[in-house]
């Protein structure tokens, strides 16, 4: 593979370059942790404290740090494929700019920042926050570097999705634990996202030598293999979450337009050229896609504190069971809270 022509490079530059590689303006994707803080809270509003405001500030650093490690790593091994790409090669570790020895050390100590940081929270943040990493280094390194292996790089890159709502819902509890349902459907819509940029990344290329020297993976992809993938991943992403609201927010199924719509809209992003769904933090220039991610944010967020029991009449079940009725407790999400509540593990699965 082609290497960097040799420079000179001043301290200056070097600095910038090192900043370059954290990619600070991928922090965006921390939205991705709100989620997990504002389920909880809908169930235990009275885990609602000014504490839990500085605790939410400590978390985003946290998460903002581990993540900024991996993205280091990612730069740092990927050099050599990124002066194969038509825009990548202008990074900084893929013109020379960064060094080596240098990001290795970055890449460790923000890691070790980042969960030093999640320790003062919980055990259990601290622990997901390491996974985080983990996943990170599966992802990069050889010889498993998942992200040469189709569909398999998909599945681990947007496992990250559900491990940050994770982050968020140990930032504020580690009584309730959260539904798989809406984990699965988390890591599924991840699937979506990055299989359409995936899908947008190979038909950006066009040549698919290039394309697969570039991305090992682009060697085995063809644009209609990803878009059957995507179907997949929206089915599978919304059934969990159907799950998810049928059984604990019922209310929330008003708001699945809305999910759709942005959903459709981003899929209709991916076959524009130089789409930002290859570069997901310039997202916020899509005026349409923000709209309806505004949207459906603010709605979900507020059906998931207002109760309409004359909407769960309405999808009560009209046929027989097959089976014996069980009585059933009250779920989670419709408990009161109490002290004796708060003191307890509340197991809540599909």
């Amino acid at each position: 593979m082609p290497e960097p022509p040799p420079r000179n490079v001043s301290l200056s530059e070097r600095l910038r370059a090192h900043l370059a590689i954290a990619r600070l303006d991928h922090s965006i994707k921390n939205l991705f942790v709100l989620p997990g803080v504002i389920v909880p809270l809908s169930v235990y509003p009275a885990l609602f404290t000014p504490h839990l405001l500085i605790t939410l500030l400590l978390a985003f650093v946290a998460v903002t740090l581990v993540a900024c490690s991996n993205y280091v790593i990612n730069e740092v091994l990927d050099a050599p494929f990124d002066r194969l790409h038509p825009t990548k090669r202008n990074r900084p570790a893929a013109r020379g700019l960064v060094n080596i020895p240098a990001a290795y050390v970055q890449w460790l100590l923000m890691m070790v920042a980042g969960i030093a940081i999640g320790l003062t929270i919980s055990r259990m943040f601290a622990l997901v926050a390491l996974i985080l990493w983990i996943m990170g280094c599966l992802y990069n390194f050889p010889p498993i570097r998942t992200k040469d292996v189709p569909y398999l790089d998909v599945l681990t890159e947007s496992i990250n999705n559900p491990l940050r709502m994770l982050l968020g819902w140990y930032a504020v509890t580690s009584v309730l634990v959260p539904p798989v349902s809406l984990l699965i459907a988390y890591w599924m819509l991840g699937c979506y996202f990055m299989g359409l940029k995936r899908f947008s990344e190979l038909s950006e290329i066009g040549d698919r030598a290039v394309a697969g020297a570039y991305r090992a993976s682009f060697k085995r992809y063809t644009p209609e293999s990803l878009l059957v993938s995507v179907v997949f991943y929206a089915s599978t992403a919304m059934l969990f979450l159907g799950a998810f609201i049928i059984r604990y927010r019922i209310e929330l199924i008003l708001g699945f337009p809305l999910v759709a719509f942005t959903m459709a809209v981003y899929l209709k992003l991916a076959f524009k050229h130089d789409s930002a769904v290859q570069n997901p933090e310039k997202l916020y220039r899509e005026p349409l896609l923000m709209a309806a991610f505004t949207s459906t944010a603010l709605v979900m967020g507020l059906l998931l504190f207002v109760r309409i029991p004359r909407l769960e009449m309405f999808f009560t079940p009209t046929l027989p069971s097959a089976t014996p009725p069980v009585v059933q407790p009250a779920p989670a999400a419709y408990l009161r809270p109490n002290s004796e509540q708060q003191r307890l593990r509340v197991s809540v699965k599909i």
